[in-house]
């Protein structure tokens, strides 16, 4: 007895992963592809797609955690006063000099009030 050759029911699937994981240059893992697919209209579940790139030997290696590291710097903001008092507190007359906290406030435009 010879075997039934089966035709290969997820080639069309395979094409469009693959035209996918490259059109995106390879940033897209199989969660990304499973919601693009779906974007498009298959209605494939994530699983199948995690097992398709696993045989086509696709991953995604270029954007991961190690890859980029958090970073909240956004340069120099606002104005910065002079030191005049220079941590010299102490002088020989009385309220010559007074020093506060500031509290600082965000308006409209990217304003601040101090």
């Amino acid at each position: 007895m010879a075997k039934k050759i089966k035709p290969h029911k997820d080639k069309e699937l395979e094409d469009l992963i693959q035209a996918i994981f490259e059109e995106h240059k390879e940033r897209y893992g199989y969660r990304r592809i499973t919601i693009e697919l779906r974007a498009r209209g298959y209605k494939v579940n994530h699983k199948r797609v995690l097992r398709i790139m696993r045989q086509l030997g696709l991953q995604c290696l270029k954007f991961t955690n190690r890859s980029r590291r958090y970073n909240s710097y956004k340069g120099p903001v606002g104005k910065v006063a002079k030191n005049k008092i220079n941590r010299r507190f102490v002088t020989p007359h009385p309220l010559q000099k007074l020093v506060t906290d500031i509290t600082e406030f965000k308006c409209l435009n990217n304003e601040k009030l101090y």
